[in-house]
């Protein structure tokens, strides 16, 4: 039985799990962002706490009250950098590349087919 291909929902609920604590939030006319109550409760943010936004590369760093942002020197965008790097290097591929199928012909094959000699 051939299992059906991966939605992109079931992906990004599957990843959402394995991290444990991803949220998705809307940004309102206005631009603001409403802190998810988990991300709040486990970061001890609340109403009226000023986060800072940092931005880093592809991503925006939020940095919760009372702690202090890295700063931009080279060291700590090194570090930074190395992190990323290491996370990347633990995920698993998104497919594993299979091998070449044995078609029971050769490319050289071809090149005489359909031709009288």
């Amino acid at each position: 039985m051939k299992t059906p291909p991966l939605s992109k929902i079931l992906i990004l609920a599957m990843v959402r799990t394995e991290i444990g604590m991803a949220f998705m939030a809307k940004i309102t006319s206005k631009y603001q962002v409403t802190v998810p109550r988990r991300i709040a409760d486990a970061y001890a943010i609340v109403p009226g706490d000023d986060i800072e936004w940092v931005a880093a590369g592809d991503v925006i760093r939020v940095i919760p009250p009372g702690k202090q942002s890295a700063s931009q020197n080279r060291e700590s965008q090194l570090r930074l950098f190395d992190q990323a790097t290491a996370r990347h290097r633990k995920r698993r591929p998104a497919r594993a590349t299979a091998p070449p199928r044995n078609r029971g012909w050769k490319r050289e094959d071809l090149y005489g087919r359909g031709r009288s000699g």
